[in-house]
């Protein structure tokens, strides 16, 4: 069985981690012959408050976190204290070593700037982020019109609900385009804004 993280931590923006959620877990689970799961965690585990106030439970700690294939950093106000958090860097460094796939929604980005894992790539975040991304790693090479980027071992999306469109993308990349449809179709997702 091959794994998927999703980060949670205060702060965390909801639709960032809600959004990708929901797309892998329809995949996981309505598709378990792919031989996916998707789980949570977050530093001590347990109990995150998110921006808007919305309650999650990590299923796991950093510490006792399964190894995972592919990892996701959410972004939010959360995130803001992180590019200061030598410790929090250390962790998103260690798992850069370890995880094939790292993968970021929003100012999760700038976290994985701040630890160096953007250095000389190609990278999007929130758009009202875009002149920190460049600020924290002058060598990205910042996409403001992207709503993700594929750099290969490292996929970062722009803000919020682009990280569905990103979920959609990682289940194309791993499982196929079919999948992906069938999942985009199982959640109804056919963005026509009304406004």
């Amino acid at each position: 069985m091959r794994r998927i993280g999703i980060v949670l931590f205060d702060g965390v923006e909801e639709l960032d981690a809600v959004g990708p959620w929901d797309v892998l877990a329809c995949w996981t689970q309505q598709f378990g012959e792919d031989g996916w799961e998707v789980t949570t965690l977050s530093r001590d585990g347990g109990l995150v408050t998110a921006a808007k106030g919305l309650q999650f439970t990590a299923a796991h700690s950093f510490a006792d976190a399964p190894a995972f294939d592919v990892l996701l950093h959410p972004g939010g106000r959360g995130t803001r204290p992180q590019l200061r958090d030598e410790a929090h860097l250390d962790w998103v460094r260690a798992q850069r070593r370890s995880v094939p796939l790292m993968t970021s929604v929003c100012t999760g980005a700038l976290v994985y700037a701040a630890a160096g894992l953007l250095a000389g790539r190609p990278a999007t975040t929130h758009w009202g982020s875009l002149d920190l991304l460049a600020e924290l790693d002058a060598t990205v090479e910042v996409r403001p019109d992207d709503r993700f980027v594929d750099d290969g071992d490292v996929v970062t999306s722009a803000g919020v609900s682009a990280g569905i469109d990103m979920a959609l993308h990682l289940v194309a990349r791993l499982a196929s385009v079919d999948r992906a449809r069938q999942v985009r179709r199982h959640v109804q997702y056919d963005p026509e804004p009304p406004v």
